[in-house]
């Protein structure tokens, strides 16, 4: 715990005197302090690009939705009507707005705006393994631990584009811990360490990111929090003890009196219009199994984040390792994702953002063609799906398919790590001659596969 202490002084207007005013706590990362972050940061970041009047510039961003447990590719996007019952399962197809496609009825939000999602149908390269580390990295759980010692897509971009603003991490992850960890990785920094770990807000990172004493009620009152922090600068420029600690110290200090990051984290300040467009859900999980929650408020709170500065957001929803009542229980999950990623990519082209903020929701591998006895499908790495949107991508399209019992990618194969190539490229990052130097400096490059897909770029 790192405490400013200061000299005696009048108390502040929330009757809090100038020498408690300010605590910093380490931000649980890593076991480091935010100090200790910055500093390893400031050594192998890119820093943030901010013009004069300190407004955050333009940047590109990704928003990562995983589905924990593995979605039903032949119960969403890959309906095999003409295969035998115990195959085809009890949902029907509906057109969409894109002729030729189709995907299934309890879609009809993604169905009516076709045209702004791209589907994989193809998608294959995971291994049988229940973790999100496929999804985050391009890589599994292999012999050098999780997601086999490689950073993640967010942890990358961290890395290789740093901060916006200084005041706002670039890589932040809203998923919920699970009993079973595997589900609840929201991208691992991997060889690259702590500094480029993702902030979490339900985690001690965002208690910390408290003003001692201030509430998140007082927080929301805006004119009391600039006439607190106006007051808390004003003696800080006047502090030698302040003017004692070291740059990254002072930087900490910038992040921890912004408020940008605690209202990008509020969805209270969006009008109820917009509340009610993306839904609200619950944070508990799913359907009380152990795997993610159906809390549409987070697609909304990625919004504001990347809004707000943040470069990579992942989120998780959702339980679908539907090894039983799959027919019974995915009618109401597919509803509210279907209401959640419409609401997202929607409000993400009213507000002209959808040429900077790339969308991808997936799972860590498909489920088996073949209906078992508990009216459910078992794990099936062989093959999955994909549905992607903005970032500039071709959408409107279905790419590649599945053989005629949806058992394996038959045109156009397409690998996760080709998804990760083509997320880097619409960021600005090309895997062909990007490199990040691991542990011993050696150079390592992000992915194995660096062809981006042709017909999304």
């Amino acid at each position: 715990m790192l405490e400013i202490v200061g000299r005696a002084c009048n108390s502040f207007c929330d009757s809090h005197n100038r020498r408690h005013f300010l605590r910093i706590g380490a931000l649980g990362l890593g076991g480091l302090s935010m100090p200790q972050i910055l500093r390893a940061s400031e050594s192998t970041a890119t820093p943030g690009v901010n013009n004069s009047s300190g407004k955050v510039l333009s940047h590109k961003a990704i928003i990562m939705v995983y589905l924990p447990g593995g979605p039903s590719h032949q119960d969403m996007y890959d309906l095999k009507m003409e295969a035998p019952a115990e195959i085809r399962g009890s949902f029907r197809p509906i057109s969409t707005n894109v002729s030729g496609i189709q995907i299934c009825e309890h879609l009809p939000k993604i169905a009516g705006m076709m045209d702004k999602f791209a589907i994989i149908r193809s998608l294959y390269g995971s291994p049988d393994q229940h973790a999100s580390d496929m999804c985050m990295s391009g890589y599994p759980i292999g012999a050098r631990g999780r997601q086999d010692n490689h950073p993640s897509l967010g942890s990358a971009m961290s890395r290789l584009l740093g901060p916006v603003d200084r005041a706002v991490p670039p890589f932040v992850g809203l998923t919920i811990k699970t009993k079973h960890a595997p589900y609840s990785n929201p991208g691992y920094p991997g060889f690259l360490g702590a500094a480029h770990a993702p902030f979490q807000p339900d985690g001690e990172g965002m208690a910390n990111m408290r003003l001692q004493g201030v509430t998140l009620e007082q927080l929301r009152d805006r004119r009391n929090l600039l006439e607190s922090f106006d007051r808390f600068r004003r003696w800080q420029d006047a502090s030698a003890d302040m003017k004692a600690y070291d740059s990254y110290s002072q930087k900490a200090f910038d992040v921890l009196t912004s408020s940008k990051l605690v209202e990008a984290l509020d969805v209270e300040k969006e009008d109820a219009a917009t509340r009610e467009l993306y839904g609200r859900g619950s944070a508990d999980p799913a359907f009380g199994e152990d795997a993610g929650p159906h809390w549409m408020d987070q697609f909304l709170v990625a919004r504001r984040l990347v809004e707000a500065g943040v470069r990579c957001v992942t989120l998780s929803f959702g339980s679908w390792d539907r090894h039983h009542s799959n027919f019974a229980r995915l009618p109401s999950q597919l509803a509210m994702f279907d209401q959640a990623i419409t609401a997202l990519v929607s409000d993400l082209h009213r507000r002209g953002l959808a040429d900077d903020v790339s969308v991808v929701a997936w799972g860590e591998f498909g489920r088996t063609p073949r209906i078992n006895k508990d009216a459910g499908r078992d794990h099936w790495p062989q093959a999955s799906c994909c549905l992607l949107a903005g970032g500039g991508m071709r959408t409107g399209q279905v790419i590649g398919s599945t053989n005629r019992l949806g058992e394996v990618p038959q045109d156009r194969p397409i690998h996760y790590q080709d998804v990760f190539a083509t997320l880097y490229r619409q960021v600005g990052i090309d895997v062909s001659h990007a490199t990040i130097a691991d542990h011993s400096g050696r150079p390592q490059y992000l992915v194995d596969r660096r062809e981006p897909i042709a017909e999304l770029v």
